[in-house]
């Protein structure tokens, strides 16, 4: 008989990251519970499936998309059904974000020079807390984004029972936020992965460094040590 294989510790921290969330486990401190990283992936999954059936309907560019799902003709019937799930997904996320993406004096300015100067690691901000500014602001104009998108897939799903004019801004309104939504959407990509090495795996493991935390949220660093301390008096 062979020999047993030796059992694999468990990884405490992606342990402590199923339920807690804020706290220090080793070099690592867990920054996404297992709620938040469930609700953000079916954000993005219902997301994607709405770009991937909505791209071959809207253009005929895309249409090679329809195979992925059997046709243009199931891409027609899923896409509806696919925003509402994305529109519900979002209104989870909201509701449980909110309290930590409220609105700030300065964030104002991360529509501007010190966004780009942020992700050209030139912004030496000692005050930024778990989510920047431009974090915030990105949060709430998704939060819009998905009502506007809504409100026009409805008017669309339902054709008949709207005047034309009103039909035509619908088609205007959903083509215009998607777009920004998809432009959005691209950079948040690239934040998260490339631009920030470790901000990935936030939304994978629950956890980044401590070093992480202290050079891109250091603000929120802080108040995680000092909360540690405090639990440990």
């Amino acid at each position: 008989m062979s020999a047993a294989r030796p059992q694999r510790p468990f990884d405490t921290a992606v342990v402590a990251a199923r339920d807690r969330e804020n706290v220090i486990v080793g070099n690592e401190i867990v920054r996404h519970r297992l709620v938040s990283r469930v609700i953000h992936w079916s954000v993005a999954v219902t997301f994607f499936v709405c770009v991937f059936t909505g791209m071959p309907i809207w253009t005929p560019v895309f249409g090679w998309m329809a195979h992925l799902f059997g046709g243009l003709t199931v891409c027609r019937l899923l896409h509806p059904w696919a925003g509402v799930a994305f529109f519900l997904a979002s209104g989870i996320m909201f509701v449980h974000w909110i309290g930590d993406m409220r609105l700030e004096p300065g964030d104002r300015e991360w529509l501007g020079p010190k966004a780009f100067a942020y992700m050209r690691y030139e912004t030496e901000d000692t005050d930024i807390g778990k989510y920047n500014g431009g974090q915030r602001l990105f949060f709430w104009a998704a939060g819009l984004g998905a009502i506007g998108l809504l409100l026009s897939g409805l008017l669309m799903w339902f054709p008949r029972a709207f005047p034309p004019l009103l039909l035509e801004f619908a088609y205007l309104i959903h083509d215009v936020t998607f777009i920004l939504f998809a432009v959005a959407i691209v950079f948040h990509i690239y934040l998260g992965t490339a631009a920030e090495p470790g901000t990935f795996g936030s939304m994978v493991r629950g956890t980044v460094t401590r070093e992480w935390a202290r050079l891109h949220h250091p603000r929120w660093y802080r108040d995680v040590i000092s909360g540690e301390e405090d639990r440990r008096r």
